[in-house]
């Protein structure tokens, strides 16, 4: 029975720490330009991914490997998390959760042209329905109906984050789940020191409550949830690990409703019925590879 408590107690974890960080980035973003905010959650992240590599002795990665895991930390971390900072700031925390939930669609879909997986009927049955849903999504997530720019930006970031749950598989098997995140991570806000400059006065000039959500932005969803689907999937598999994740747009729309006020339209809702049924048939039908969201992150 503990370990069972144990086991609901991390996907809790999980869940409402990734949704929660829809809604705060809508808040750090009040303040920090998408770029600074990115930069400065995975920044905090890291400090705390080297506290925890140094404890738990994690050692380097083979030099033959560095170059692909820069491409998979670029593509996993800088291209998802800026994608993402910059799409909400014109797409709610819901909206934007449903369109991240997106991601196992796009992971199905190239590995099945780059690794050979096959998606039977209903898996792009539910692909077509997914995207039908995100299509009323990007509709219908501002006052009128106009096609919203935020929205592709995030299926960019949702594009990117699947690139790296594809092809991160081989390396897995190698390094292990949590190392081989670390790196990534690391490799990604290598990248992002690119916008480095002006930080320090974002930083200083921000009030504190901002910046109280971002440092909870870059150490809680960030890091947390990686180590909770850990232990779930030791115990449990990574199918099952995962599948507890579509759980997060709901919790998001719920948080950023208490933290926020803001509230869906039924536009939202409905697209979002749509996209969560069609991941779900997709999921279904493609296990395999829908095993790599044990890394999901936010």
């Amino acid at each position: 029975m503990k370990g069972k408590m144990k086991i609901i107690i991390a996907y809790a974890l999980a869940v409402l720490l990734w949704a929660s960080a829809f809604p705060g980035i809508r808040v750090g973003l009040e303040h920090y330009s998408p770029e600074h905010l990115s930069l400065v959650r995975l920044l905090i992240g890291s400090i705390g991914l080297l506290v925890f590599a140094f404890i738990a002795k994690i050692g380097l990665p083979r030099l033959k490997d560095v170059p692909v895991i820069f491409v998979l930390g670029f593509l996993g971390f800088s291209v998802y998390h800026t994608a993402l900072s910059i799409g909400e700031q014109t797409v709610s925390a819901g909206a934007a959760s449903l369109l991240v939930s997106t991601t196992p669609i796009f992971s199905a879909i190239l590995a099945t042209f780059f690794l050979k997986e096959r998606m039977r009927g209903l898996s792009w049955i539910g692909s077509v329905i997914a995207f039908l849903g995100v299509f009323i999504i990007m509709i219908g997530t501002g006052d009128s109906f106009v096609l919203e720019m935020g929205v592709f930006i995030i299926l960019i970031g949702a594009l990117g984050e699947s690139m790296y749950f594809v092809f991160q598989s081989h390396y897995l098997k190698q390094y292990g789940f949590l190392p081989f995140t670390v790196y990534t991570i690391l490799a990604g806000t290598i990248f992002l020191l690119l916008f480095l400059p002006g930080l320090g006065s974002a930083i200083a000039t921000a009030p504190a409550a901002i910046n109280m959500t971002v440092v909870y932005l870059g150490l809680f969803p960030t890091l947390i949830p990686y180590f909770c689907i850990a232990y779930v999937t030791s115990k449990v598999g990574a199918s099952e690990a995962t599948s507890v994740l579509y759980l997060t747009p709901a919790f998001a729309i719920l948080i950023a409703w208490l933290w926020l006020e803001e509230v869906p339209t039924i536009i939202t809702i409905v697209g979002g019925i749509l996209t969560l049924i069609g991941v779900g048939m997709t999921n279904k039908q493609t296990i395999h590879v829908n095993e790599s969201l044990a890394n999901h992150s936010t």
